[in-house]
């Protein structure tokens, strides 16, 4: 860290935050690229380059094949030009409607910034000025998505409930879009607010029962991943459905004689003796791994490790 706290990398987007604000560069205008970020700076290429991943994740700056990072175009912010910038947020929200829309019925890897703009009826190069690069476009979908699912003002009265229902929206917001579970990382986690709100809900209902806050935050994003986790499998079994028009049922039924070959010779007695009486599904595995997870934080309340 700095002598002022900021980070290395912070420090060099916020001063070129600042000459982007100032008009020093305009829109169109390439900013410094990672070598010579580093060459002026004197910092490594990993922090040149979480520089320029900064900026442009806040929509300032956009990457252009064979000229650069350049400066984005910005919506005015005169008195004059407030329709404009109506227009401006408006087709922006067009955009992600049709992205989503995309990536809900063709999978994530359909979703090009030139698929889009041929949905659109409009040039790729058009899209840039309302979302800077791709990966921005994603985040914007995704909080847009996570905004579909209204966390209530007034919440159950039992925290255990609360979780159920957080756990239960964001659930149904990964059947819905089974895109959603691969876009989301909890090592680099999109920073939307619509998602963060689920978070939020967590912290609050486990305000006050005796968890400190490392353990409140470690179980309100253990149940964020939890959810997350179990959906991952959605897009790749959406995907195989939809090509080869055989559902994970079928196909599972599809594979019996394979499946008793390899457990019914006495090899996995354990397997074979409950396989018969178990009636798996990914409602019943979300169901059950929900419930055995809230049981562990429960314990936890009941009795804080010391």
């Amino acid at each position: 860290m700095t002598e002022r706290g900021q980070a290395p990398y912070a420090r060099i987007a916020a001063e070129l935050r600042g000459r982007i604000e100032r008009g020093e560069l305009r829109p169109g205008d390439r900013v410094p690229s990672t070598r010579a970020i580093t060459q002026r700076w004197g910092v490594a290429m990993a922090t040149a380059s979480k520089v320029l991943a900064a900026l442009g994740q806040e929509g300032l700056v956009r990457a252009v094949p064979g000229v650069g990072t350049v400066v984005a175009a910005r919506p005015s912010t005169g008195q004059g030009r407030r329709s404009g910038t109506d227009d401006d947020v408006q087709r922006r929200a067009r955009i992600v409607r049709a992205a989503v829309a995309i990536a809900d019925a063709e999978g994530a890897a359909a979703l090009t910034m030139r698929r889009l703009a041929a949905e659109l009826g409009v040039s790729a190069m058009s899209l840039y000025r309302h979302v800077s690069t791709k990966e921005q476009l994603v985040v914007l979908m995704a909080d847009a998505v996570f905004a579909e699912e209204h966390l209530p003002q007034r919440p159950p009265p039992h925290w255990r409930e609360r979780l159920e229902l957080s756990a239960a929206l964001q659930w149904r917001l990964y059947r819905a879009h089974p895109w959603l579970a691969g876009a989301m990382n909890l090592n680099r986690p999109l920073l939307i607010p619509h998602g963060i709100r689920h978070i939020e809900w967590a912290l609050e209902a486990l305000d006050g029962l005796g968890l400190d806050d490392d353990a409140r935050m470690h179980a309100a994003v253990t149940l964020f991943g939890y959810v997350r986790g179990h959906a991952i499998d959605l897009e790749p079994e959406t995907a195989a459905e939809r090509s080869s028009g055989v559902n994970g049922e079928q196909w599972m039924q599809a594979q019996e004689a394979r499946l008793a070959a390899l457990v019914d010779g006495g090899s996995f007695p354990a397997f074979a003796a409950a396989r018969a009486g178990a009636g798996l599904s990914p409602e019943s595995l979300f169901r059950y791994g929900l419930s055995a997870l809230l049981d562990g934080l429960a314990a936890r309340i009941a009795t804080p490790p010391s």
